[in-house]
């Protein structure tokens, strides 16, 4: 049964690259039926899809579902990242019920407001250096290669998915110094905004915290760590991590998305 919910945070997902787990994302959108859906940022890789043509079934079918869910009602607002950046010459257009905005004030059910914006305007090398954003971009598709072949040999032996791109960037002492100030700057831009709290994405390293009085919410992505930021009705934020809860569902023998019969249409109950 879905999860109703009041509102779901996605971003990095990378529709059009190979290291995009578009499996795992739609399992979680067929769990969690949200009335407010936001895409913020890097949702397709317009540099990746510029190098070469990618996209299977499964991409499809997520963007399928993010329009079946406008089409239901869900309001869907898409706030574009540098990957996807021409979705920025389309700002306040619709597209199957998808609005795009540069950025937004999320109010959320017990009055806060959050500013909702991908957060590579706030990356000095994407900003100043883009070639070098680019190279960059280029030695992650290659450790997301390695990444693949990896986990396929841990499958054959029964492992669940790991990442090992995540695992060495948080132990590279330069990739935590620029977490940290990425998170300062943000949470200084909310402070700049007069809001309670910052919702973004791009640097793939999910977070929901409180700092310096401002909450700052990093959705972190669906490449490496498959999470999302999700609203209850009574304005608390969670941070789900859908890898863990897809490792605890294997270790439990549960399927990935228990489907009801008509005999027995109780709601399962999963950890979040």
């Amino acid at each position: 049964m879905e999860k109703k919910i009041r509102t779901i945070f996605l971003s990095d997902i990378h529709l059009g690259t190979r290291g995009c787990r578009a499996d795992m994302l739609l399992e979680f959108l067929r769990e969690y039926d949200a009335e407010r859906i936001y895409l913020v940022g890097d949702i397709f890789d317009g540099w990746r899809l510029k190098r070469g043509w990618y996209w299977p079934q499964s991409h499809n079918d997520v963007v399928q579902k993010l329009l079946r869910k406008a089409r239901k009602g869900t309001e869907i607002i898409y706030v574009p990242g540098n990957h996807d950046e021409v979705m920025r010459h389309y700002l306040g257009t619709h597209f199957g019920g998808i609005e795009v905005r540069n950025r937004d004030i999320h109010e959320t059910a017990d009055g806060r407001k959050l500013l909702v914006i991908h957060g590579d305007q706030f990356d000095m090398v994407v900003v100043n250096a883009k070639w070098l954003a680019h190279v960059g971009d280029v030695a992650y598709t290659v450790a997301l290669a390695v990444n693949f072949w990896f986990n396929r040999v841990r499958r054959l032996w029964g492992g669940q998915y790991w990442s090992l791109s995540k695992w060495a960037k948080l132990r590279v002492k330069q990739a935590v110094s620029f977490i940290g100030a990425y998170e300062s700057i943000l949470v200084a831009e909310a402070a700049k905004a007069g809001v309670d709290g910052v919702v973004c994405g791009h640097i793939h390293h999910a977070a929901l915290e409180t700092m310096n009085g401002i909450q700052y919410v990093n959705t972190g992505d669906w490449v490496e760590s498959c999470t999302a930021i999700t609203e209850d009705f009574d304005g608390t934020l969670r941070l789900v991590d859908w890898s863990a809860v897809t490792r605890e569902r294997a270790a439990r023998h549960l399927p990935a998305l228990p489907q009801p019969s008509p005999a027995n249409s109780k709601e399962q109950k999963t950890a979040a």
